[in-house]
């Protein structure tokens, strides 16, 4: 250290010279008196610079005694100093004020400089340590522990009960809270123009699905399906699309010597949740011939695609135009148009068109990412406040299952690790920890639409928080519009579920006598033995059940919300207690 410390020294008392007068630098004696005569209070309490200056005399062979009295040699052979002495006494004196100054900025410069570097290391390791998911100090979090075994996940489990009960508190008292302020519909618009420009206000009468007509001119007459980013990146739609080229023009309606087309937007949507059965029902719907001209299940438009956000892939993809959203719907657009044309048998103007992107529900993460400004602790914005604004009389169908059962069915679907019972319980055990953090900062809302949690998470913990999200969507939707599904009825009594599906939807039943007749008894029974969509592959039914201790920490953290969850549906089936 005092090696370091000299050569500091050294470089700073050569600056110091350097800086000095032509005539005083080329003097070495007359130079070390002045740097001594500065630096002599520091030296005096710094015996380490004390030190050094002794050495730095040493190599220039130069006592303290010729500083004050001066060298016989350097006298005898100095005479231009002798003669000229009091005109450089004056011009050294006014060289002082200029060399102090000079210290003096230089001095604070590298104050500043430090000042900068210390700030910095703070705001990087604050980034790193990610503040809002640091425990308080009056709230430590266990550590981790990872069991090898069933019975040392139990001990595990049992380390955690006390923990589990204080939380679990924590949450109820949270649950209660008062309802979002629902943004206007001035403010909704005013967040996307373009979006609702393009979008009319009322939608055809007499049509199921809400369409309107878009006049259709310039590049767009010829290949309006050129650019549309969903048929770059899927094959099935790009196949669509090649198909809807060659009968674009048949489906033009045609007034004032202008071209139409026929648009149309979702009539409902299964907004979620993810592995809880959305996929299969929307592939049966798709049997139904009221609802057969849907193409995509899972755009993710409104919570990802329109804001070029992918959680899969680093950083911002490039944004889908809501003109790619709506080329979806194309398909049965052209079919509804016929049947306002008179050209099709039956009447095509109940086709219902759909979007069953699982991550509408929940994900906020698109709007979070580009528009927060960093001081909302809540979203100002959900995607139900823009479809709602879009189309007030939108169906909503929930499918939830047992949060416990969904979480290990994500885990083994999604995870892209080595998986195991054991990784999924030390995972589990951590993301509730992390929950447990941001609940000692933040509300429960919050901390439920919170990106940077839901990211640090290694399980999708937060999509099991039911009631949270289904509070959101009963703000701007009416309770008549919101159908809410268990997985367990739609498996255990299917016949039963998917005609509560068919009512709600209005679509035809064999049973039904209607004008455009009945759905054929033929068709009724292919969508009832249709084989069951997206189940749990073979390799990971091997695996077998989740770790008991996992079972009873995931039941205990979700038991507040399901009781929630039940009381609000009215429904004690909500609260998968036998499961």
């Amino acid at each position: 250290m005092s090696k370091c410390f000299c050569v500091i020294m050294s470089a700073v008392t050569a600056l110091f010279c350097r800086s000095l007068p032509p005539f005083i630098y080329k003097e070495p004696t007359l130079t070390l008196c002045i740097a001594k005569s500065l630096l002599c209070p520091l030296m005096f309490k710094d015996p380490k610079l004390k030190l050094c200056m002794e050495r730095s005399e040493d190599r220039r062979s130069m006592s303290l005694s010729d500083c004050k009295h001066g060298s016989n040699t350097q006298m005898d052979h100095g005479l231009p100093l002798t003669k000229n002495y009091g005109k450089m006494l004056i011009r050294t004196l006014f060289g002082f004020r200029r060399i102090v100054s000079k210290v003096k900025v230089l001095s604070f410069l590298m104050g500043l400089t430090g000042l900068f570097l210390i700030i910095a290391s703070h705001i990087l390791t604050w980034d790193r340590q990610g503040l809002l998911l640091t425990p308080r100090p009056c709230q430590p979090v266990r550590p981790v522990v990872v069991p090898t075994s069933t019975a040392a996940a139990e001990v595990s489990s049992e380390n955690m009960l006390i923990d589990m009960k204080l939380l679990v508190k924590i949450i109820g008292s949270k649950l209660e809270y008062t309802p979002r302020k629902v943004p206007d519909k001035k403010g909704v618009v005013g967040t996307n123009s373009h979006l609702f420009s393009v979008i009319p206000r009322h939608f055809l009468p007499g049509i199921k699905s809400p369409c309107w007509y878009e006049e259709l001119s310039g590049e767009l007459s010829t290949d309006p399906y050129r650019s549309n980013h969903y048929a770059l990146l899927i094959k099935r739609f790009k196949t669509v699309c090649n198909y809807l080229r060659t009968i674009l023009h048949q489906h033009l309606h045609h007034r004032d010597g202008k071209l139409f087309r026929l648009r149309c937007l979702p009539f409902f949507y299964i907004v979620g949740q993810p592995k809880c059965g959305t996929t299969d029902l929307f592939k049966r719907l798709l049997l139904h011939p009221e609802a057969k001209f849907n193409t995509l299940k899972e755009p993710h438009w409104w919570t990802r695609k329109r804001f070029s956000y992918n959680p899969f892939e680093d950083g911002f993809q490039d944004m889908f135009p809501v003109e790619d959203y709506l080329d979806l719907f194309d398909l049965a657009a052209h079919n509804i148009q016929e049947g306002i044309s008179g050209n099709s048998s039956g009447d095509h103007r109940a086709l219902i068109t759909a979007d069953a992107s699982a991550s509408t529900m929940w994900d906020n993460r698109g709007w979070s990412d580009l528009h927060s400004d960093g001081e909302e602790t809540e979203p100002p914005f959900l995607a139900q406040d823009f479809i709602h604004t879009a189309h007030p009389g939108a169906k909503i169908i929930i499918m939830l299952r047992d949060p416990v059962e969904r979480l290990y069915s994500d885990y083994l679907y999604f995870s892209m690790a080595k998986k195991s019972r054991e990784d999924f319980h030390q995972k589990v055990v951590e993301s509730v920890q992390l929950f447990q953090s941001c609940l000692a900062e933040r509300s429960l809302r919050s901390c439920a639409y919170n990106s940077g949690l839901s990211n640090a998470m290694r399980v999708r913990l937060h999509l099991g928080l039911y009631i949270v999200f289904l509070l959101d969507w009963l703000t701007v939707f009416h309770s008549e519009q919101i159908l809410v599904v268990r997985l367990e009825d739609y498996a255990a009594n299917f016949n039963v579920t998917i005609k509560k599906v068919f009512d709600f939807l209005g679509l035809i039943k064999a049973s039904d006598i209607l004008p455009a007749g009945p759905l054929s008894e033929e068709v009724e029974a292919e969508l009832y033995k249709h084989p069951n969509s997206n189940t749990r592959r073979m390799k990971h039914r091997n695996l077998g059940h989740m770790l008991p201790a996992t079972s009873d920490l995931l039941r205990e953290f979700h038991q507040p919300f399901n009781h929630k969850l039940a009381s609000v549906l009215d429904n004690k089936a909500f609260h998968w207690s036998n499961t």
